[in-house]
């Protein structure tokens, strides 16, 4: 017993567990029940996204939400599966299985294990950064390709007819060889599943203005995909509407999942790692952001940290569960906040739940049509397609547009881990480009002040023996050696310039090779007559340069401000009518 309390004591649940209250239970619980009943239909169609069979969606929804109830930090965030990561895993383990059903399954299951267990790498060793290079218009990019190869890759479902293609051109040759068999039947139920998700989205406003509690207008808004489970289900029950063509899910094997460990050989392994890196970034970026924008509104405080371990468990339960890789879902996680989630326990209560469905309930999902499944995938993905933001990063950024179109159709036009792939390293070379070409001015003294601006903007006093010159960027490699070349032809095309003052204020890092560049330039203005001197270097550049023989070899001085730099040599410090 002591050793039991003791591990509860390590548990981060223990934080919320020891102050919980009748209030949190009561929101937790209401809460819980809707997510859960939200969860069901979801958790079905992401399984058919990811080409696994109907009970996995189940079992992603059981353990993996228990675990992360005891190891995260969010007090809202539902974990499960989500769209983008049932296509990850459905494009990755198509690639590897070439139609052999098993492995697909097995290498699926082995990409939720080894995401988790990146995961849990990337807490132990503080790894959070490398998510940073996944920038914003790659984001954009990566999840606008990948709703629209999402959608096009349940056109089959939804007109009753075969196709596969792991890109959109694949896609489309398939779907338009067969288009002219489209199933009469389906495309009806498809229509009536399209418009029970959008009938209560529609009614959305009129919810939320209603009088009804905000947790009973954000489930209204929201329950688009039960609607639609039940019209569309009673319909083919009641017209045995499975004997007239209609794919539907049908036995759905009752019970909770047995853990165990995929069965591949370390071929298989190694082939599925890359995915996994994937799975592991892209779903920690989708969480941690709407973890932290959801806490901003209570008030919390989410440690990056242990969501980064608290997720990474929640996914080693998944593929221990003989599931496939899960995060944090959008739609799921604002209703369980709207409906009053107070603490984690509503992920573990929702874990439960879901259990009891798989126990006693999978045979009432016996005749829902795959075309259902299909709609509530599409309907819940097209809103990812942010044209918005694709307007507007194009009119602010053409650099980062090109890397924004170019994930966008790396995923459509080849395949979702190289567009993203693609993308993070097309990113990374414009970074580089960008940063090996810095913005440099000459700077002068605003009149009647003790600022110095660029001189090309401002009416700016500058000396003829002084040449001020500022650098918007750190030093490094890429740029140190073209900047040494600048500033030293800029100084020699100044006949009567006696010092060089560089202006340090944008500087935030030195490299070994800008410092080089740096002792260069000091001795090649020295050799021409020319003292070299820094002004505004900020404290933790100064530690390093300390390190350095730059300092005691540099002809000049540091000036703690351009303002003393320009007293000190005697340049212009005067306002123009003074002059």
């Amino acid at each position: 017993m002591q050793r039991a309390l003791r591990v509860i004591r390590w548990l981060p649940a223990s934080d919320w567990l020891a102050r919980y209250t009748r209030a949190d239970a009561a929101g937790d619980g209401l809460a819980a029940i809707i997510v859960t009943i939200l969860l069901v239909p979801q958790g079905l169609a992401y399984a058919l996204l990811a080409g696994m069979p109907p009970e996995t969606g189940l079992y992603a929804s059981m353990l993996p939400l228990i675990v992360y109830g005891l190891f995260g930090t969010s007090s809202s965030l539902s974990v499960g599966p989500a769209a983008l990561t049932s296509l990850i895993t459905a494009s990755a383990a198509g690639a590897l299985a070439h139609g052999d059903p098993q492995l697909f399954i097995q290498a699926a299951i082995g990409m939720g294990l080894l995401s988790g267990a990146v995961l849990i790498i990337m807490a132990v060793l503080r790894l959070g950064w490398l998510t940073n290079l996944l920038s914003h218009p790659v984001i954009i990019g990566f999840v606008s390709g990948c709703a629209i190869l999402i959608a096009s890759s349940q056109l089959k479902h939804l007109l009753g007819i075969p196709a596969s293609g792991n890109n959109i051109v694949q896609l489309g040759r398939s779907l338009s060889a067969h288009l002219n068999q489209s199933h009469w039947l389906t495309v009806a139920i498809s229509a009536i599943a399209i418009a029970s998700l959008l009938i209560p989205k529609q009614l959305n406003g009129a919810f939320k203005r209603s009088r009804l509690p905000a947790w009973l207008a954000a489930f209204m808004g929201k329950s688009g995909p039960i609607l639609a489970v039940l019209v569309t289900t009673v319909l083919a029950f009641s017209f045995d509407l499975d004997q007239q063509g209609l794919a539907i899910v049908g036995a759905i094997p009752s019970g909770l999942p047995h853990l165990s460990t995929p069965q591949m050989d370390w071929n298989h392994w190694k082939a599925v790692a890359t995915p996994a890196l994937l799975l592991a970034l892209i779903g920690f970026v989708e969480s941690i952001s709407l973890a932290q924008a959801l806490a901003a509104r209570r008030r919390e405080r989410i440690s990056p940290n242990r969501e980064l371990m608290g997720l990474g468990l929640a996914n080693l339960a998944s593929g221990l569960s003989g599931s496939f890789a899960v995060t944090g879902s959008f739609s799921r996680t604002t209703v369980s906040f709207e409906a009053g989630a107070r603490t984690p326990m509503t992920s573990l209560l929702t874990g439960m739940g879901i259990a009891l469905v798989a126990l006693f309930f999978t045979g009432l999902f016996y005749a829902l049509p795959l075309a259902t499944l299909a709609a509530i995938i599409v309907v819940g993905i097209i809103p990812l397609i942010e044209l918005g933001e694709i307007r507007q990063l194009w009119r602010y950024s053409r650099p980062d547009s090109i890397a924004m179109v170019v994930t966008l159709f790396g995923v459509l036009l080849i395949n979702v881990q190289s567009g993203l792939l693609i993308g993070v390293g097309l990113s990374v070379v414009l970074f580089l480009w960008r940063t090996s070409q810095p913005h440099v001015a000459e700077v002068g003294l605003v009149p009647g002040t003790q600022h110095f601006r660029n001189i090309d903007r401002h009416d700016a006093i500058i000396s003829d023996q002084i040449l001020s010159i500022r650098v918007d960027e750190s030093l490094y490699f890429g740029n140190a050696r073209p900047l040494e070349d600048l500033l030293y032809d800029h100084a020699m095309g100044r006949p009567g310039v006696a010092h060089v003052v560089l202006m340090c204020s944008a500087i935030n890092h030195l490299d070994a090779s800008a410092v080089q560049s740096l002792e260069s330039l000091n001795a090649r203005l020295d050799a021409a007559g020319v003292q070299l001197h820094l002004s505004e270097v900020k404290g933790p550049v100064m530690d390093r340069l300390t390190k350095t023989h730059l300092l005691s070899t540099l002809s000049g001085q540091v000036f703690l401000s351009q303002y003393q730099a320009i007293e000190a040599l005697g340049g212009a410090t005067k306002t123009p009518d003074a002059v």
